[in-house]
């Protein structure tokens, strides 16, 4: 591939006519494929493709006791977050049972007590007048998420009609980022498991906690976060670290759509689950190990490199990852085993902000230089 045939950076604003195609193409071809009845996550089965439905098996009595103490400690909330959140972060790394998840990811990201803070706020957003090009925007991004589920299958369904409330009334509450292609997968995830309200407001939990500044203008802070990820990779896996820089692989090209979509859009989804569920409880750092354990796996395995001669090859491959380890229980035990403190994480992150902060200066001492220059020739 020549250099000018490179490819371009991972961006959440697609074509209208792409994406569209690309959705209809995938319905029409799987239409006489589809199974009616949709499976425990709700969506429907397509003949040979069991991408979405691969989930680790637990025995009956095993669920019951984890449920059990989900709810002791959902009822005592408080006490486990402040004196044994060792204990929550270990309970959401083996998975949150299925029928606590949304309360679950309510109390640990603060949605909860947001909502409980904002009596009316939710239904007062929704009647604010909206941009049109904003509410078209939105429009023309329903009938993208997750068209095999069967909330969304439907154009102008109920699904799509709530998705499109909570997205509204998120752009109407922070109006300064406004509405970004990438909330609109989180927004989707979150209706999959609890009502508009409180969707809503775990979507704003998101936004503004967990990942402040990815969703605005120039997306500057998920541009470092792939700099610290980039740096990060040096530190656990050195070879592949030098196999991008050699091929001059920015981190861009693969992560965007990766952290924006907290992984919605890249695994299948019972890993989903398993990420989000350590999201929640530990934040973007688990966003971090999961690149690193894709990467690593992808790039790092014996010979994988040598048939990347090219940037095209290189990213390609990480694009088209592995099955084996997107599973759930590979995945999640390659995470907890990766060899990476937040120590390090903190500092990685220390080194990439100074080093910005150092390329912001030369830049603006060089513009200050080309001023005085021009300043000079006409004087």
């Amino acid at each position: 591939m020549s250099a000018e045939q490179q490819p371009s950076s991972t961006s959440m604003d697609v074509s209208d006519n792409e994406t569209s195609s690309s959705s209809e193409q995938v319905t029409n071809a799987a239409v006489s494929n589809v199974s009616t009845i949709p499976d425990k996550y709700g969506f429907m089965h397509v003949d040979g493709d069991d991408f979405h439905y691969d989930e680790e098996k637990l025995p009956v009595k095993m669920l019951r006791q984890r449920e059990r103490k989900w709810l002791e400690m959902l009822q005592h909330w408080d006490y486990f977050m402040t004196h044994d959140f060792k204990k929550v972060r270990s309970r959401c790394r083996k998975g949150i049972p299925t029928s606590l998840r949304a309360r679950a990811w309510q109390h640990l990201c603060g949605g909860h007590y947001m909502m409980q803070r904002n009596v009316g706020a939710y239904e007062r957003l929704l009647e604010m007048p909206i941009d049109s090009h904003v509410l078209d925007e939105i429009s023309r991004d329903l009938h993208r998420q997750f068209p095999m589920h069967e909330m969304f299958m439907r154009k102008g369904g109920q699904g799509q009609e709530e998705l499109m409330k909570v997205l509204r009334a998120y752009a109407c509450y922070n109006p300064a980022d406004g509405y970004s292609q990438a909330q609109a997968p989180l927004a989707a995830v979150l209706l999959m498991h609890m009502p508009t309200e409180q969707a809503f407001w775990c979507l704003v939990s998101i936004c503004k906690e967990y990942l402040p500044m990815y969703y605005g203008p120039g997306m500057e802070r998920v541009q470092l976060d792939g700099d610290i990820l980039q740096g990060l990779v040096k530190r656990v896996s050195p070879n592949v670290y030098r196999h991008l820089k050699k091929q001059k692989v920015d981190p861009a090209l693969y992560m965007v759509e990766w952290f924006m979509c907290i992984f919605s859009r890249t695994l299948p989804w019972a890993s989903v689950l398993r990420v989000w569920d350590m999201f929640f409880c530990e934040g973007v750092k688990v966003l971090f190990r999961v690149g690193l354990v894709l990467i690593r796996y992808a790039l790092g395995r014996r010979g994988i490199m040598k048939q990347c001669p090219s940037m095209y090859e290189t990213v390609e491959c990480l694009r088209s990852l592995p099955p084996e380890i997107m599973h759930e229980t590979a995945l999640v035990h390659q995470m907890i085993k990766l060899d990476l403190d937040e120590d390090s994480m903190t500092r990685e992150h220390h080194k990439q902000v100074k080093k910005r902060q150092k390329a912001e200066r030369q830049r603006q001492r060089q513009q200050e230089q080309e001023a005085k220059q021009r300043a000079a020739a006409t004087s």
